[in-house]
């Protein structure tokens, strides 16, 4: 069944999907955006204070989740790229991507929100935790500014809000008394947010548990997801174009210049890479731009080889000493002459090695080295995890399993490519 359905198909119908369920959250989010436009046009109000990356996330995303499937519909060549049939690997690289987009819209919360950790510790999947929402103290003399910034704290998930408490169980009597294992606190009703005369409780169930500190597992797999691809995808370009200029001048130029070149290739193949990797990272910091830079540069020598062996078998092809003879510029040689050549391979080369890349990134947080300090990460939710594996399986388990299908996948995907070009690939 699910093979008689398109990639295009399935990416359309999920975003549809997700549409429907978050119409209300996205509404709000675009009724926010016109009030900063009516405050910028209007007032001149200096708005820019109000951003953050969270807000413009938020925007983009939801944008993005009526254009993809309009573009779907009604671009016939877009149709075309994506109608491959789908299967379990390429679905599960498509949700990866579409949790790349749509993080805030899938999980309505913020990856590093805590609260109330008595009540929200360390609880198991399909958890359901009680919740009341207190009322904001309301001023009058709020100028415009200040008014945005109460909109955007009420739509945009925070790590820590105020106006929330959870609680094991509850009683209402003449104040809202409310029960944290053995802690027992009370509140006025004055100061809680009534419908129909009744205190609003409500229920907040985590999908996948909690961690140690009360935080969404599900809600940190989803932007982990995040993490993953983009320094997948920003080392790959770093080792496509270290390898592809590498192995051109090598190739090209022959003589001492291969020489060096092709020792230096060998002598990181030799060296392992991780240690270098660590070394690099421990002197000059973990960020996103580092971890990026670090792995593409210690990745590009497989490509290295492969692009150098099919450059020179192409250097003695009619078509690209003709192309010499009328002058054309060694980068024109490269994009014209042999990139549409070497493609197949070179493509293969990097899906491999974006699989490599999530594994190095999940590697290096676990060890404490990636970015799993500063934003969720697999890895980081692995090493936090292994602490607790007695009493909460789960804490490993679920970022390990998102982890192992997406590198399954990952390669999966690369075979089935190098099979379709060469049937004798295993």
């Amino acid at each position: 069944m699910i093979s008689k359905i398109k990639i295009w198909q399935f990416i359309t119908s999920v975003s549809v999907l997700i549409a429907a369920v978050r119409f209300n959250y996205i509404i709000s989010l675009m009724s926010l955006w016109l009030d900063i436009l009516k405050s910028l046009v209007n007032t001149g109000v200096n708005i820019f204070s109000i951003f953050d990356y969270s807000l413009i996330d938020s925007l983009f995303s939801s944008l993005l989740i009526f254009i993809i499937p309009i573009v779907f519909i009604i671009n016939s060549r877009l149709k075309k790229i994506f109608s491959s049939q789908l299967k379990l690997s390429n679905a599960v690289l498509t949700l990866l991507m579409l949790a790349f987009i749509f993080a805030p819209l899938i999980t309505l919360q913020n990856p590093e929100f805590q609260k109330d950790i008595r009540v929200t510790k360390l609880l198991q999947p399909f958890s359901v935790v009680k919740y009341v929402e207190l009322k904001k103290n309301i001023q009058t003399d709020f100028n415009e500014l200040q008014i945005l910034k109460s909109k955007v704290d009420e739509i945009i998930p925070k790590s820590y809000k105020n106006e929330i408490v959870y609680f094991d169980s509850s009683l209402i009597t003449n104040s809202f008394k409310y029960y944290q294992t053995e802690r027992i606190s009370e509140i006025e009703l004055s100061k809680l947010k009534f419908i129909n005369g009744k205190p609003v409780v409500r229920n907040k169930m985590f999908l996948l548990g909690s961690d140690e500190y009360g935080r969404d597992v599900f809600t940190r797999i989803i932007f982990g997801s995040r993490i993953s691809l983009l320094v997948g995808f920003g080392a790959v370009i770093v080792s496509l174009l270290l390898g592809i200029i590498l192995a051109f001048i090598a190739a090209e130029n022959g003589g001492v210049l291969n020489l060096v070149i092709s020792r230096i290739t060998d002598l990181f193949l030799t060296f392992p890479a991780i240690f270098l990797v660590m070394l690099i990272l421990a002197l000059f910091g973990s960020n996103v731009f580092s971890i990026i830079v670090v792995l593409g540069f210690t990745g590009w020598m497989s490509l290295f080889k492969i692009a150098k062996s099919e450059i020179i078998s192409i250097k003695s092809k009619e078509y690209y000493l003709s192309a010499k003879l009328i002058g054309l510029k060694n980068s024109k040689l490269l994009i014209r002459e042999i990139l549409p050549v070497i493609i197949v391979p070179v493509m293969v080369n990097l899906i491999f090695q974006f699989s490599n890349v999530v594994l190095a990134e999940s590697a290096l947080s676990f060890l404490g080295l990636g970015l799993g300090n500063n934003y969720p990460s697999w890895g980081a939710m692995i090493e936090s995890g292994q602490r607790y594996i007695e009493q909460s399986w789960w804490l490993i388990f679920m970022p390990g399993f998102v982890l192992v299908v997406t590198l399954l996948s990952i390669n999966e995907l690369g075979r089935k490519i190098s099979k379709s070009f060469n049937p004798t690939f295993e």
